[in-house]
């Protein structure tokens, strides 16, 4: 494999090389300032009624192949700046020098989402943006933090393998995570997906810009999302030195340090690094011990080498690694509920044969008496070569990267201070290797587009093996029968089943977008894509400990709780979706669109542990079938002063096969079990602006509406309350989705000052205050 992925590396690069010697018939080259006379890095120059565009580079520098003939207009686009029109008499002159002026009241945001840099309102794509300085002011130093301020989005983590990230309710199932399915919300970094919901709960890097897409994307993005995606963009290396350090602090010990250097090492190559470290004290009062748990400490380190081969080929390599060490993730009660179950299986009459009481059922004392300690140690980290040639009027991009995850848990799961399982671990390894070959430009005056080929292979072992292990007091929360048995002296103590799974798989996907001028007004964007998916499961659980007996009553109540299981499973998919949006320019400042589009989710497979019937696996319940997505939304962009954007969207989304996460009674299903819900629907709508009052004053807030149900699932499992009743499924269609909110929202302001000097240095003084509201959801696949 390793040869393998050297000699496509290898290839690429030779291949990029040879491309990027192709010279353009006519250039028009210059170098572009700000209004203090510095290079205007990521300056977009682009000549006026045409797809002709490049973007200058970290000295200012830019070179544009023009095909028409003088005199023609230039317009340069730069972040906090109105937009610049030069007229170009002829092409052979000296190399132009340009100087913006004239701040804009409203800055354009760029975006890169469509593989190139457009201003954010003029693309036909319902998205948010957050740039890296309102990252660092509004201190959202993770995703957690970040939904915050983008109420679309949904992030629940019990810890951080089990991590769901939603957008619009969409995304991941809801509850603990099966590791046989694939996100339906693409997390990319510089271009890498993260195939693990873990990455989403680690601390930011030098952050440029996050965006966050709504709706499916795959016509975009190498990796298929059936919900949206975040496309994460780090600070890159500069050739001018520079350095920035801040330093944070916060109740509870919270303690923050980041820091970033970067610099020319030669004259074509740049380097950065990049550190970021987090601390913070427990929020849970460990009532035996004294100790405060659920801390942070988190620790991160990114460092990026930029080799400018020539003035259109760029390579980079990036790598990265971030490591969690927090005492905690532990969880406090949040309150019993009564279920059919006879009385003997009640909750406090378990605790009262065992003559135990909770420390507190109230969730905000948080206070616990856990009898296993909590641990959560969580590392990932990777490597990226990313190779960037001009051709033409587009760009030829290669991105190669190689990424690892490493996952050591201890968990109290029975959360009491009782020994009913007294473990639960699940340590894993996983590791995945990326090839996405794309080129993203202009093929002709009035057409445009991306077109790529991504393939994604993954390894997930358990590492060596997952445990789950019985105190002496799981005899009694087992009971399932009066029985004197079960009282039976060390028959489940020690009792346990260790797990041996390995899973193998393997995307593949061919994708394109274009975008046609019908008129400078009409836009026509079809989409289509291509997917071929691979899941192979190799399954192995025994059971060890307890009472060893050959008494047949004693043995069926041991394979009551847990029984040996052995499976494989060998599932493939492939299948076509598209999208076809409509673009509509009806102004420079209202941009409308309407957009349809089809998506999967990737086939899946059961990896916790499948449910018995008779003490026999249900082997038909191994596979999970794909997701099927149907799409539409229409929405408007406007600009209704030159210091106001208002936007609205409304969504509509139809999803047959919904991948659902099943909670069971049964203790050997470990983190419960997927399953299809027949019907989904969600559909809602989106409000989103910002209003800038005299350079100094920004108000900016959003407000989303959301619902979601599902429209047919006949055998749903029954709701906590229903438990133990006659039926063990409800039909539950017409009812609510889980994590969904039907109301959210987020608002904010900040007061920057005039430009001051502190320590004798230039700067401005902010205030700002951001508010967010969610309304209630439910938190159960079953609406409970």
């Amino acid at each position: 494999m390793r040869r393998l992925m050297k000699s496509v590396i290898m290839i690429v690069v030779c291949t990029l090389t040879g491309l990027s010697m192709l010279k353009a018939q006519s250039v028009v080259k210059g170098l572009v300032k700000d209004a203090l006379g510095g290079p205007a890095d990521g300056a977009t120059v682009s000549v006026k009624g045409s797809a002709g565009i490049t973007v200058a580079n970290a000295k200012g520098e830019f070179e544009l192949s023009v095909k028409q003939q003088p005199p023609f207009t230039l317009v340069i686009s730069y972040v906090g700046y109105l937009p610049l029109e030069v007229v170009v008499e002829k092409t052979n002159a000296p190399q132009l020098e340009l100087t913006l002026s004239g701040e804009s009241k409203t800055a354009e945001v760029v975006i890169t989402s469509r593989r190139r840099k457009e201003a954010a309102q003029k693309v036909p794509i319902p998205i948010s943006i957050v740039g890296g300085p309102q990252i660092d002011d509004a201190g959202a130093f993770n995703v957690n933090r970040l939904k915050e301020i983008v109420p679309t989005v949904q992030l629940y983590s019990s810890n951080p393998r089990n991590t769901t990230l939603n957008i619009r309710g969409l995304g991941s199932t809801f509850g603990l995570t099966n590791d046989g399915i694939d996100p339906g919300v693409g997390f990319y970094v510089d271009g890498v997906y993260y195939a693990r919901p873990a990455a989403t709960t680690l601390d930011f890097i030098d952050i440029e810009q996050i965006e966050v897409l709504r709706g499916p994307q795959g016509t975009l993005f190498g990796k298929n999302t059936t919900a949206g995606a975040f496309n994460i963009t780090t600070r890159a290396p500069q050739f001018r030195a520079g350095a920035n350090a801040e330093l944070s602090y916060g109740n509870f010990g919270f303690i923050q340090a980041k820091a970033s250097v970067t610099g020319g090492i030669t004259q074509k190559l740049a380097g950065r690094i990049s550190f970021s470290g987090t601390q913070r004290d427990g929020l849970i009062e460990h009532v035996h011990t004294g100790r405060m748990i659920n801390d942070l400490n988190n620790l991160g380190i990114r460092a990026q080498l930029l080799y400018k081969v020539s003035d259109k080929f760029d390579l980079s390599l990036n790598a990265d690694a971030s490591r969690q060490r927090p005492d905690g993730y532990a969880q406090v009660f949040a309150g019993v509920a009564k279920t059919l179950r006879p009385d003997y299986r009640q909750f406090d009459n378990i605790i009262k044969d065992l003559d135990y009481r909770p420390v507190s059922y109230n969730a905000f004392d948080r206070k616990i008496d856990h009898n296993t300690p909590w641990r959560s140690l969580n590392d990932h980290g990777g490597v990226a070569l990313n190779a960037d040639a001009r051709i033409g009027k587009g760009t030829l991009t290669s991105t190669t990267a190689v990424r690892y995850w490493t996952w050591g848990p201890s968990n109290d799961r029975d959360f009491t201070g009782l020994s009913v399982l007294q473990l639960s671990q699940a340590p894993s390894k996983h590791m995945q290797w990326s090839q996405e070959l794309r080129y993203a430009g202009d093929f002709s005056k009035r057409l445009s587009g991306v077109a790529g080929v991504y393939i994604l292979g993954q390894q997930l072992n358990t590492d060596p093996y997952h445990t789950e292990e019985s105190g002496d007091a799981q005899w009694r929360f087992s009971q399932s029968t009066t029985s004197n048995l079960w009282a039976t002296p060390g028959l489940l103590e020690g009792y346990g089943i260790r797990t041996n799974s390995e899973l193998r798989s393997f995307s593949g996907a061919v994708f394109g977008q274009l975008d046609w001028a019908v008129t400078e007004k009409l836009h026509v964007l079809p989409g289509i894509r291509y997917n071929y998916d691979t899941k192979d499961v190799e399954f192995d659980r025994v059971t060890y400990g307890g009472l060893q007996t050959t008494n047949p009553a004693l043995l069926a109540i041991k394979r009551s709780v847990y029984t040996d299981q052995a499976f494989t499973a060998d599932v493939q998919e492939s299948n076509f979706s598209g999208q076809l949006t409509l673009a509509y320019q009806a102004s420079d400042n209202i941009n409308a669109f309407a957009t349809y589009s089809t998506s999967f989710k990737p086939v899946g497979v059961n990896l916790g542990g499948l449910p018995t019937a008779g003490g026999q696996p249900m082997l038909e319940l191994a596979r999970i079938e794909p997701e099927f997505v149907r799409h539409f939304e229409i929405g408007v962009k406007t600009m209704p002063t030159s210091n106001t954007i208002f936007n609205v969207v409304f969504h509509n989304s139809n999803i047959d096969n919904y991948q659902t996460q099943v909670q069971t009674a049964e203790v050997g299903v470990n983190r419960g079990y997927l399953a299809n819900a027949d019907k989904v629907r969600v559909w809602g709508v989106e409000v989103d602006g910002s209003l800038k009052f005299k350079k100094h004053l920004t108000l900016n807030g959003a407000l989303a509406y959301t619902d979601g149900t599902y429209l047919s699932f006949p055998n749903a499992p029954v709701p906590l309350e229903e438990v133990g009743g006659r039926q063990a499924f409800k039909d539950i269609s017409g009812q609510e989705l889980p994590g969904i909110s039907k109301w959210a929202g987020s608002l904010g302001a900040e007061l920057v000052s005039k430009e001051k000097k502190f320590l004798g240095e230039k700067g401005k003084i902010f205030l700002a205050a951001d508010g967010f509201y969610r309304s209630s959801f439910s938190s159960s696949p079953s609406p409970s």
